[in-house]
């Protein structure tokens, strides 16, 4: 059975994946190890999800651990131990966001191809079914002209801003239409937001990010061959399918994911987030 350790624990997604193989045994695998950020948030989470070690440093999961989850709430912190776990050949997958900025998501990837270790990191909404259902609709209206998704997202969020939450809408639209997006502008209107995303050969994307009272996500698309507006509804155990996707990555040592997938919605938040400062339209780096 897979060993796992966490690092982080203020994210409620520790607990809940922890719960799922500990708890629940919906998979073959068990966290034997967790850190916290704060100790009252590695026991709360050890207790919740019947995890049988609090290490103080999560250097000392090395050589204890088949793979870790990275976990923790702002992006900010990921690279650090997501680069000590690569550097030691240790499969790793880190939660959303990959990184918090592009810089640090390329050195990531370029260790991991260099130990030749595993590494992903997506939003678990591209990966629920209603999701899949939505592409394939979308596949049947021929050449696409245009996109609309819309969710929660705190622009001000003391987790990153528009990274926190925007990635689920980002990863949606990379997973949809590709990692080639052009250029980025960001609009803010009172608390809300609302972004425009181009592709060269491609359609536009309109992103409405909306702070509060608005709890759920929605996808429309416009093409040649009629429209498709769809309200996104999870799956009955919404990260199970993540929990299965990255611990399939941890036996087979292979990636589901390649390095531009994991790092476009990356350059295209970090866009995001400039076009939000100047008020001009920013071009999203390649990757």
């Amino acid at each position: 059975m897979l060993k796992i350790g966490i690092v982080g624990a203020e994210n409620s997604h520790a607990v809940q994946v922890a719960r799922l193989c500990n708890v629940e045994k919906q998979v073959e695998a068990r966290v034997e190890m967790v850190w916290g950020e704060k100790a009252e948030f590695a026991q709360k989470t050890a207790s919740d999800a019947r995890i049988p070690v609090i290490v103080k440093d999560w250097r000392a999961m090395l050589g204890k651990v088949d793979g870790v989850m990275i976990d923790h709430r702002h992006g900010k912190h990921h690279f650090e131990p997501a680069k000590f776990f690569l550097s030691n050949g240790v499969p790793t997958f880190v939660d959303k966001p990959f990184t918090f900025t592009l810089a640090e998501g390329k050195k990531l990837i370029a260790i991991a191809r260099r130990k030749k270790t595993p590494v992903t990191s997506f939003s678990s909404n591209p990966l629920q079914q209603n999701f899949g259902d939505f592409k394939a609709a979308v596949a049947r209206i021929g050449e696409v002209y245009s996109v609309a998704t819309a969710g929660p997202a705190d622009i001000e969020s003391p987790w990153g801003g528009v990274f926190f939450y925007g990635i689920h809408q980002v990863d949606a639209i990379v997973s949809l239409l590709g990692p080639c997006v052009g250029t980025a502008r960001m609009f803010r209107h009172g608390d809300n937001a609302v972004a425009i995303l181009t592709y060269p050969k491609g359609p536009m994307v309109t992103m409405t990010c909306i702070k509060n009272g608005f709890h759920h996500f929605h996808w429309s698309a416009l093409g040649e061959k009629g429209a498709v507006d769809w309200d996104h509804h999870d799956d009955t155990n919404v990260l199970l399918k993540g929990l299965q996707t990255f611990l399939k990555m941890f036996t087979t040592k292979e990636q589901p994911f390649e390095g531009r997938r994991i790092l476009a919605p990356i350059a295209v938040l970090e866009a995001m987030a400039k076009s939000l400062k100047t008020g001009k339209a920013v071009k999203v780096a390649k990757v």
